[in-house]
């Protein structure tokens, strides 16, 4: 759901337009007085700077939103709609943004889950043994892709036009299901090994993005893609030290790059599993960094 300001704004928007057409002069001059009374929500008003698409099954939109509402919300004075609605991610709704923020995989569940393993209570609780009466049916369990073609092309276009996109964690997920998608993000997921410590490495210090950072370490999920774009893009890399492999994959796998894309930019970070990762000192550098180069900003 958007922001519950925005939500406000829908509402109040659906209530004027629905209005039935037999009201007399008397209560259309009423309704209208109370129109202009109120605060402004009209259509016009300004859009957020940036739309975030997050959360997912396994990625709680909660910390997502909790974390990036301080690291490049707060901390940078930009204004965020965020959304886990993954139909919203669309032309019409991209329209007015400068920004756009995708931290979700490309699944999502119409069926219902297998199992409570993704539940962080239940888990918490030593999985206890479910007990309903009368029982409740077993649900399907499967997952459908939830990217449509026109909204990979709804994403190519806004960053063909000028947009910028910041493109995180799981994201590239999302590559293995739409062409147009991932070639805006240059890459497509191939996997990551059970939650583990590794480094976080600067590969161009030159980079306006990496500036001022250092290496670090994290416990997170370390990602692997196939990448598609030139390895002069690549910023940054993420190394388990104690040189444990991945499906053949060796202990290394790029963790952030950046290019320009038609009139706009994309940049993609590799970490993001844990609220506790997003709030990583040298992360949010990061963060901080690539968003001013995606909008083109000084400091």
């Amino acid at each position: 759901m958007l922001n519950a300001h925005r939500a406000l704004s829908f509402d109040a928007l659906l209530l004027i337009k629905f209005v039935p057409m037999t009201l007399t002069r008397r209560h259309a001059v009423t309704l209208a007085a109370a129109a202009a009374a109120a605060p402004s929500i009209a259509p016009s008003a300004q859009k957020a700077t940036a739309f975030a698409l997050i959360g997912d099954r396994y990625h709680n939109s909660d910390y997502i939103r909790t974390g990036l509402s301080r690291t490049i919300g707060k901390e940078m004075n930009i204004s965020i709609d965020f959304c886990d609605e993954t139909k919203n991610l669309n032309a019409k709704t991209l329209k007015g943004y400068k920004l756009l923020i995708v931290l979700r995989d490309g699944m999502i569940w119409p069926d219902g889950y297998p199992d409570e393993n993704t539940n962080a209570a239940w888990v918490a609780t030593n999985r206890p043994k479910l007990v309903f009466d009368p029982p409740t049916p077993k649900p399907i369990g499967k997952p459908a892709n939830w990217i449509k073609p026109e909204q990979g092309k709804a994403v190519r276009a806004f960053v063909e036009k000028g947009g910028s996109a910041l493109f995180l964690h799981n994201v590239t997920h999302v590559g293995l299901t739409d062409p147009d998608f991932r070639h805006v993000l240059g890459a497509a997921y191939a996997g990551h090994p059970p939650i583990r410590t590794f480094k976080v490495r600067v590969k161009d210090s030159n980079h306006p993005i990496t500036k001022g950072v250092k290496d670090f370490i994290v416990t997170d999920e370390q990602h692997y893609m196939d990448y598609d774009k030139y390895t002069k893009y690549i910023f940054l890399e993420t190394v388990n030290e104690d040189g444990l492999d991945y499906n053949k994959k060796g202990p290394t796998a790029p963790a952030g790059w950046s290019y320009d894309y038609g009139k706009g930019r994309i940049a993609y970070l590799s970490p993001g599993h844990l609220l506790t990762v997003l709030w990583n000192p040298e992360y949010i550098k990061l963060q901080h960094n690539a968003v001013r180069w995606l909008m083109r900003q000084t400091s």
